[in-house]
């Protein structure tokens, strides 16, 4: 059992403080190939996923009774508990209200050649996603729908970013993840036999027209800018999403969503 009035962080000036605080930036991220994952919720998903923390703090007047069972869950399992202020933990917490839990994890991801997929994937592809909310949403919905895997391209916000795995609600760790260059994802999707569906308002075919049975790689773009030439040069299919209203374009979150449940629901 961890002590809940055992502080070993109290200083907002301390050097671990301002070293979990650069971790917001994605070149610390990088560098040490971690990220962070603040919430109760969003830790569990991630233990269950098969995430092994490489350190917990806590902040005993934030976690309430019924969320301290993950504490004494981590330091059972041997990883480092620091007990922090409630002060320091307003210093490191990046979400509004926080609830007073906040690990650094390994990194998620992998290198695109060690995704396996099976005879009928489903692949979300998301090109130049800038929104860590977007791309934290795509990651939730692809979870729901059980897509093999969901692969960056030429991304823009990596899978590190707190702020993503926060939106994805812990599932980046649960879902297959992976990120490259655009060129280098198209080629791993033909090397694979993946029919390649593009959504985009220039479509010449409507979304629920188009077969999704087969091994798929459904490809969302940029939220500002849509997905680049070389999809849509390279595309098997060039699908739209039927809108009656003024726009002519969705959020990328809710294109990838309608093109997801339409794949799954071809797929009964």
């Amino acid at each position: 059992m961890v002590a809940p009035d055992e502080l070993t962080l109290t200083s907002v000036a301390n050097r671990r403080v301002k070293d979990l605080v650069r971790l917001r930036t994605r070149r610390a991220r990088d560098e040490y190939g971690v990220t962070l994952v603040e919430g109760h919720d969003e830790l569990r998903l991630a233990l269950r996923a098969g995430v092994v923390p490489r350190t917990l703090y806590w902040a005993p007047g934030l976690v309430t009774p019924a969320r301290r069972g993950v504490v004494d869950e981590l330091a059972d399992a041997g990883v480092p508990v620091v007990a922090v202020s409630d002060a320091v933990f307003a210093k490191i917490a990046y979400r509004e209200s926080p609830d007073g839990l906040l690990a650094v994890a390994p990194a998620p991801g992998r290198p695109l050649g060690e995704l396996t997929l099976r005879p009928d994937a489903l692949v979300l592809v998301c090109e130049g996603i800038e929104k860590p909310g977007n791309l934290g949403a795509m990651l939730r919905t692809a979870e729901a729908f059980g897509v093999d895997a969901v692969v960056a391209a030429s991304p823009v916000t990596d899978f590190g970013n707190p702020n993503v795995v926060r939106a994805s609600k812990g599932t980046v760790f649960s879902v297959p993840v992976a990120a490259a260059p655009s060129a280098e994802v198209l080629g791993w999707l033909r090397a694979h036999d993946l029919a390649v569906v593009v959504t985009t308002p220039q479509g010449d075919a409507a979304l629920a027209a188009t077969d999704l049975t087969g091994p798929t790689a459904v490809v969302v773009g940029a939220e500002s800018t849509g997905v680049t030439d070389l999809w849509l040069e390279q595309a098997d299919a060039r699908v739209v999403i039927p809108m009656r209203g003024r726009v002519n374009s969705l959020n990328a979150a809710a294109a990838a969503a309608l093109a997801l449940y339409e794949a799954q629901r071809q797929r009964g």
